[in-house]
């Protein structure tokens, strides 16, 4: 393993990203992800790749769409309003099945909102965004080592399943600094004959394309991705479980919530609370039957997020609603302590909290 580097968490995440095989990257400044395109502008020159700075985020996504049409590997970054930008760009990829990784480093809204660390994203990114049946592969780091991780595996599974992947990071993911070990992730290959390299690389041409006027191949091929979607949930879920053998409770977040909340389960552990938490990493597909699981387990389920409580209708639908969840958040940029999380926990211990 090699030395520990001291880097942001946009700047691992840039860094990987070249090392995974991406040599095309088209951003636009915004913060808090600013910093992937500054790293990005820098490096690209020197090891022959394009960057390019769009004269909006919707130039931008419509960049990847044409550079992951050619069968490369291509990314965008953004934070959140700079995504609902790109969601109609977004919707074409998933219409034309094409690979690429888009990084939204979220900061709080709606609107503009402001520049502090956000979770509120997360229905935009887990119930599509644009418009249309699909969806994307959601990966939510809780560390700078998982933002260097995670973009080896975006690419690795976009590549894989001809979809588009994202890497959902509040705020804090992108802007805090650790120490990172720079050790290449392995680099998944894929033939790609669907793509758009000339007629002289293979028989025929190739055409990438989201348009059908026929209602019934338009059905058609939401039907066959959707059976791709099916293949992705059944074996491309990831999780963490954090001391949940003889846990009473379950919290549920991911990103800095989960960090926040890791420490509030250890601190009601030494007041004689038997609770444990699930994170989630993939946010989509969502980790349903680990938690369903736990249902038949545990007494109560707390979501904690930065946000209004989007992840906690997830949490009901994944349990059947089989025991009570509860929910506590913030938001605007606010981030929760481990006190105010431990507080929640001990608000339904004692049968104080209104179920969410």
């Amino acid at each position: 393993m090699s030395e520990k580097v001291l880097m942001k968490g946009n700047e691992a995440l840039a860094e990987a990203a070249i090392m995974a095989g991406c040599r095309h990257y088209f951003g636009y400044p915004i913060t808090p992800q600013t910093e992937v395109a500054a790293y990005m502008a820098k490096r690209m020159p020197k090891i022959g790749g394009t960057f390019l700075q769009a004269e909006s985020e919707i130039a931008a996504i419509n960049m990847v769409i044409g550079a992951a049409s050619c069968g490369v590997r291509a990314m965008t970054s953004s934070s959140s309003p700079g995504i609902s930008l790109k969601s109609e760009g977004i919707s074409y990829m998933a219409g034309c099945e094409l690979p690429a990784l888009i990084v939204n480093v979220q900061r709080g809204g709606p609107g503009l909102g402001g520049i502090q660390p956000s979770q509120s994203d997360y229905f935009q990114a887990t119930k599509g965004g644009g418009h249309g049946d699909y969806h994307l592969i959601v990966l939510a780091p809780a560390s700078v080592q998982e933002m260097f991780d995670m973009a080896f595996k975006g690419f690795n599974l976009a590549d894989k399943y001809r979809v588009p992947a994202m890497i959902l990071a509040d705020g804090t993911m992108g802007q805090m600094m650790e120490p990172v070990s720079l050790d290449a992730n392995a680099i998944e290959t894929y033939a790609k004959p669907w793509a758009t390299v000339g007629t002289g690389k293979h028989e025929g041409r190739n055409i990438i394309n989201s348009l059908s006027l026929s209602p019934a191949q338009l059905e058609q091929w939401n039907k066959s991705r959707y059976e791709r979607y099916a293949e992705i949930e059944k074996n491309e879920v990831m999780y963490e479980e954090f001391m949940m053998d003889d846990a009473e409770m379950c919290v549920v977040a991911f990103g800095i919530a989960a960090r926040v909340s890791k420490n509030a389960v250890v601190a009601a552990r030494k007041q004689g609370l038997k609770v444990g938490m699930i994170r989630p990493i993939t946010l989509w597909p969502f980790p349903k039957e680990v938690l369903n699981k736990a249902a038949d387990k545990v007494k109560a389920f707390l979501s904690v997020e930065l946000n209004m409580g989007q992840m906690a209708d997830d949490v009901k639908l994944a349990t059947n609603c089989k025991k009570p969840v509860y929910f506590y958040g913030r938001t605007g940029g606010v981030i929760m302590s481990p006190d105010e999380v431990l507080s929640a926990i001990n608000e339904i211990e004692k049968g104080e909290a209104k179920q969410w």
